[in-house]
């Protein structure tokens, strides 16, 4: 249908199904997406495992059921991000992160991300993995620097990287309760925590139980699944002892939206605030990027070069960098950082051989950046300096996903568990000039628990390839900051607020703020 299908068709794809050619018109969406749309009552894990055995849906991973992936440059880049922020949050102005450790878990598609972020963010990380030839292969890709598969030696070369404060990324061969626990007991003073294992699947490898052999567990799994699951839980209820054991002491532990502290909580783990209903650590969306990032309109905005040329994207990187730095001058305090930790990302992406496969890129940026981007991207077309660029984004962003422990765990005025913003980010792209349009149920943190919405858009150095971008960029983004000013976010207020002045045409309404004072003393 790709191939053979003409500017006023539209495909359309029914959890992988393509159900057709249907007439449109040239400025519809060339393709619509959905994955596992389902009724709400029949949205469980297990109800998955049903119908996609029955063959009438699938799982839609993200972006990858998006038609864009880009291989792990992108959760490199969030991850690094990520703990950039993180150590800001608990070192003093200006302190290093040289000889501080990350310590974390999981060396696999997305999380084998974390030691060359942990490089670049230059500490010392040590990451976790159950799977020998996970980490292996990571190792062998250069994505982290040793192997270790003996904790005494573990204890040995940390100590040793400490001391000199080093800049090295370290895989452990085991499993990473094991090291909380060592660490503590031999007094290794850990300053940033977290876990990316993948949770949203605990039950069928996502999470491997402590004191079995990676052999020996997944044999479980096929032939004693209960004794499996029961296993599991044992150790998150112990996993989460021994992170409770190190934040006493003064680590700053964040769950990386992987449904860590959601299956300890379930496993009986001591993970929840006093009252009850909330975790008592933070999502890396709540403490960092939400705030720090989303509430301001900054996200992971990605583009193709479709020649496939290397040459195309070091252009493109270059146009992007000239742009960043021109906004910059003029841009407020209050995004003054997230404008810098961008451009030292795209001035230093080439080197840190972030390309598998498509010529891609990604970096963070809010709307006026995207659409300042993607306008000298269109200008170089139509110059014949480079070819067509296709546009994109995680749905890890600003407006694309719902999602209430992740992507809008930040999202305190009890709108987390509705779906709407990424419901209306799809149609709203979908008659504003995207190419194509997508919307999955799960994707990160499973199945039931989120809803993404994502979207594709050719450049091509035309006229109405600069009308379209500018117009859907636009709403993309401040879809999302409109929803998180709604939800009383202070950073997304400013954001809008900003925005409204620079766009006439944008009309947003703001929420109304009460002091607490007044709301306690209501006559109940």
């Amino acid at each position: 249908y790709l191939s053979e299908m003409q500017s006023d068709q539209t495909l359309h794809m029914y959890s992988g199904h393509p159900m057709g050619l249907f007439p449109s018109s040239e400025d519809a969406p060339r393709v619509v997406v959905t994955n596992g749309m389902m009724i709400p009552n029949y949205s469980k894990p297990d109800d998955w495992e049903k119908f996609n055995a029955l063959g009438v849906t699938q799982y839609g991973q993200m972006t990858a059921g998006s038609f864009m992936y880009i291989g792990p440059q992108g959760i490199v880049h969030g991850t690094t991000i990520t703990v950039m922020n993180a150590f800001r949050k608990v070192l003093n102005k200006g302190e290093s992160p040289q000889g501080k450790i990350f310590l974390t878990a999981g060396l696999g598609g997305m999380s084998g991300a974390q030691p060359k972020a942990g490089n670049i963010a230059n500490c010392i990380t040590v990451c976790a993995e159950v799977n020998p030839k996970a980490a292996i292969k990571r190792h062998q890709q250069g994505w982290v620097d040793e192997l270790i598969d003996n904790m005494d030696a573990l204890i040995a070369r940390v100590k040793t990287a400490q001391a000199n404060a080093e800049v090295v990324s370290i895989a452990y061969i085991g499993n990473v309760v094991e090291v909380w626990e060592s660490f503590y007991q031999h007094d290794i003073f850990v300053h940033l925590g977290s876990d990316q294992t993948s949770l949203h699947n605990p039950w069928s490898g996502g999470y491997y139980p402590v004191g079995m052999s990676y052999e020996d567990a997944n044999r479980l799994i096929r032939e004693q699944p209960e004794l499996f699951k029961e296993k599991v839980q044992a150790t998150l209820k112990r996993h989460a002892e021994a992170v409770n054991k190190h934040t006493a002491k003064g680590t700053y532990f964040f769950d990386y939206g992987n449904a860590f502290l959601l299956e300890s909580s379930r496993a009986g783990g001591d993970v929840m605030a006093a009252n009850g209903i909330d975790f008592k650590y933070p999502s890396y969306v709540q403490d960092i990027l939400g705030p720090m990032c989303f509430d301001y309109g900054f996200g992971p905005f990605r583009w193709v070069c479709a020649s496939g040329k290397p040459e195309d994207l070091d252009k493109t990187d270059a146009i992007a960098a000239e742009v960043l730095k021109r906004i910059m001058a003029e841009s407020p305090e209050e995004i003054q950082q997230q404008m810098q930790d961008n451009i030292s990302w795209i001035l230093d992406a080439k080197q840190n051989k972030m390309v598998v496969g498509s010529q891609a890129r990604i970096l963070y940026a809010d709307a006026q950046g995207r659409m300042e981007i993607a306008k000298a991207f269109n200008d170089a077309i139509k110059r014949g300096e480079i070819g067509p660029v296709v546009l994109g984004r995680d749905h890890h962003d600003v407006s694309g996903t719902d999602s209430p422990y992740r992507e809008t765990s930040n999202i305190y005025d009890g709108s987390r568990f509705t779906a709407d913003m990424a419901i209306h980010n799809v149609i709203g792209d979908s008659f504003r000039g995207a190419t194509w349009v997508s919307i999955h149920n799960g994707g990160g943190v499973g199945w039931g628990e989120v809803i993404n919405g994502g979207f594709g858009m050719l450049l091509d150095g035309s006229e109405q390839a600069e009308r379209r971008l500018k117009s859907m960029l636009l709403f993309d983004v401040n879809n999302g900051i409109a929803r998180r000013s709604w939800a009383r976010n202070e950073e997304a207020h400013f954001a809008i607020k900003r925005e409204m002045a620079r766009t006439p045409k944008l009309k947003v309404t703001l929420a109304n703020r009460v002091d607490d004072e007044v709301i306690q003393n209501l006559p109940w």
